[in-house]
């Protein structure tokens, strides 16, 4: 364990509200996903953990301080700050154990992992249910999990065709008037799905898998 003291700057009583949130409900995130200790006076904060965890943490709030020059934090931009530093270790999370195995999602040319105990219950939710709804910030392997179950679903012939569905509807991006046939005018909004197949399965198969054991819907 060890413990480090620093100081954000330039302070500002307006900017550091909004990095601590009500209640300090943003610095109580971070202690809670970091498994740390943090204290705070003024622009003075204190981190008590273990080394990488403190490190993270540190990196964290200067990285969200430096956010509320220009914008109002949330619990939602906390956890993808979080999430990009790469911390593995959340408390409560499972460590990755041989036992852990049995949780890999086995495709033949990538082998995934589910990361902390939300992506590990989403996967079992998968595997387990006819239907599994993901909700939760960009970034946090919504898709990618799903995809990836689907994948390695269709390999061990547990399905015999996947269905990709979204709806047609723009995600910030402004996409305007599509040309081109029904499947071409949704690509766009399929774009991660295809990504991850891509890797996956590679590009030549998932062409030649479309329309055979790959359809595309839209929902509209």
């Amino acid at each position: 364990m060890e413990t480090v003291e620093f100081l954000l700057s330039p302070f500002d009583n307006r900017r550091m509200a909004n990095l601590c949130g009500q209640l300090n409900e943003h610095l109580k995130q971070v202690e809670e996903r970091l498994g740390i200790e943090l204290r705070q006076r003024g622009d003075r904060f204190s981190i008590r953990g273990e080394h990488g965890a403190v490190k993270v943490a540190q990196q964290v709030l200067d990285i969200l301080y430096r956010s509320t020059s220009t914008e109002e934090l949330s619990p939602e931009k906390v956890h993808l700050v979080i999430q990009e530093s790469g911390f593995e270790e959340a408390p409560g999370d499972r460590q990755n154990t041989p036992a852990d195995s049995q949780l890999d999602i086995r495709c033949r040319r990538v082998r995934v992992r589910p990361r902390g105990e939300r992506q590990i219950q989403y996967v079992s939710s998968i595997r387990d249910r006819d239907l599994t709804f993901g909700v939760g910030p960009a970034g946090t392997g919504k898709t990618y999990l799903a995809v990836a179950c689907a994948v390695e679903a269709l390999e061990q012939e547990e399905v015999r065709r996947l269905i990709l569905v979204r709806p047609a509807v723009e995600a910030g991006e402004r996409l305007g008037f599509l040309p081109g046939d029904l499947t071409q005018k949704i690509d766009p909004y399929l774009r991660p799905i295809y990504d991850a197949l891509y890797e996956m399965l590679g590009f030549d198969r998932v062409a030649k898998l479309i329309d055979r054991n790959v359809s595309v819907r839209p929902r509209i």
